[in-house]
């Protein structure tokens, strides 16, 4: 029995600038066969407030620049652009050297012999603000709960066509539809929200110049092609950049121990706390990856489930984190479950109903710092999202019930205690 062959979502922690944080998955597609506790998934980026990312704004045109990387692009000399558009060779070396500009109703068929719409042909670019992104996530995040799946891709698809050229928008559109892919309705209506996915990452790579967010753009992509199904490809894409072995992998700490020689102290101090955090995010993931990988070996599953419950206990991950505590005790339930181990499933799955009914509560902050991690609500408000659950919390207790239907409680499923512990989620 593959223990998380109930497909309800991806737990990974991927380094670059991204960790684990939460979102809802619920296993309507079964493309690839993800082994980790499968409930929540979730992508949140961290953006660098001093790079000036967040401000609303529009870029300043740049025809005269984008005319000449086009045509090089296409390998196009100035004489044929001019005699498709109808114009003397001298015109276009006018509007590559700023010496002139486009009549404006040649833009469209300048725009159409290089493939890209006007906005684009004119360097038009609108950045949406972090706050802008938050509202119009939260908004779709609605639709999707509300209005047919249909109605509400068809409303996501118009913003993306609207904000194409803003990458830390489009990036969390990809986030947005990964979360939703599953409720398509098929397979292929899945699969095809997802490549659409696929599609703006390609075009977040091909087109931003932010690096940063390129690599979170490659991440998501590696992302999608594992819920796909498309194991080579999400290796060809991660097996170098993930190499632990890379001098890059120690950037983390290198970039805090030159704020401290620096002199920038509470750089330093705020770089190494949210670390710290994220690598225990990662630490718990890859322990219920561990557990996953070794479903067969109770001795040493058990090992790792003594080791793993010090660690939540000792961070209060509970309280500071519910979510990766919620995954760990949920696979947790299935290495018992599957071992014939029926007390021990239970007494998990009551961990685990506590830590889902902690998410469930609307008068708690999703994520938040505690008196140990004192600088994480600084860091959690600058996240795109801030502390925004990526799928709305209804749709994730219908898929937190659907995980209490896995195989592996095939032999508890009748006694009180599952009974309890699935009315205390679909109540709690």
């Amino acid at each position: 029995m593959r223990l998380g062959a109930l497909e309800i979502g991806l737990s990974v922690v991927l380094s670059l600038r991204m960790s684990l944080v939460l979102s809802f998955l619920t296993g309507n597609f079964e493309f690839g066969r993800l082994h980790a506790a499968p409930l929540w998934f979730g992508v949140l980026m961290e953006y660098d407030n001093r790079k000036g990312r967040r401000n609303a704004s529009v870029n300043e045109l740049n025809i005269a620049g984008n005319i000449i990387r086009l045509r090089h692009e296409r390998k196009v000399t100035q004489k044929e652009l001019a005699d498709f558009i109808g114009v003397t060779k001298a015109s276009v070396s006018k509007w590559e050297s700023g010496k002139s500009i486009p009549d404006v109703l040649l833009l469209p068929q300048i725009a159409a012999f290089f493939d890209v719409t006007v906005d684009e042909l004119m360097g038009y670019q609108v950045r949406l603000s972090r706050e802008q992104i938050q509202k119009i996530y939260g908004d779709l995040c609605t639709v999707f709960v509300e209005q047919p799946f249909e109605a509400a891709i068809y409303e996501a698809r118009m913003y993306v066509r609207r904000y194409y050229s803003c990458y830390p928008f489009l990036l969390q559109m990809g986030v947005l539809y990964l979360n939703h892919a599953g409720m398509a309705g098929t397979k292929d209506a899945c699969r095809q929200v997802l490549e659409e996915s696929v599609r703006f990452m390609n075009h977040i790579i091909d087109r931003c110049t932010d690096a940063s967010v390129c690599e979170d753009a490659l991440s998501m992509k590696a992302m999608l092609y594992l819920q796909m199904g498309k194991t080579k490809a999400a290796l060809a894409l991660l097996e170098d950049v993930a190499d632990p072995s890379r001098i890059s992998s120690q950037n983390d700490m290198m970039l805090a121990q030159a704020y401290w020689q620096a002199g920038e102290i509470e750089n330093a101090k705020s770089h190494v706390q949210i670390r710290i955090y994220t690598h225990l995010l990662s630490m718990i993931s890859g322990e219920i990856l561990f557990l996953a990988l070794h479903e067969s070996e109770l001795e040493r599953c058990e090992e790792t489930i003594r080791r793993v419950k010090g660690m939540i206990e000792l961070y209060q991950l509970k309280q500071l984190h519910p979510n990766p505590a919620a995954q760990f005790y949920y696979q947790a339930a299935l290495v018992y479950g599957a071992n014939g181990k029926s007390e021990e499933a239970l007494a998990e799955l009551k961990e685990f109903a506590g830590c889902v009914c902690t998410i469930f509560d609307a008068r708690q902050r999703l994520l938040h710092g505690d008196k140990y991690f004192d600088r994480l609500d600084e860091w959690i408000d600058r996240l795109p999202l801030g502390d925004m659950a990526p799928r709305d919390l209804s749709l994730a207790r219908q898929g937190t019930l659907q995980a209490l239907s896995h195989p592996a409680f095939a032999a508890i499923k009748s006694r009180d205690e599952f009974q309890n512990i699935y009315t205390q989620i679909a109540e709690g």
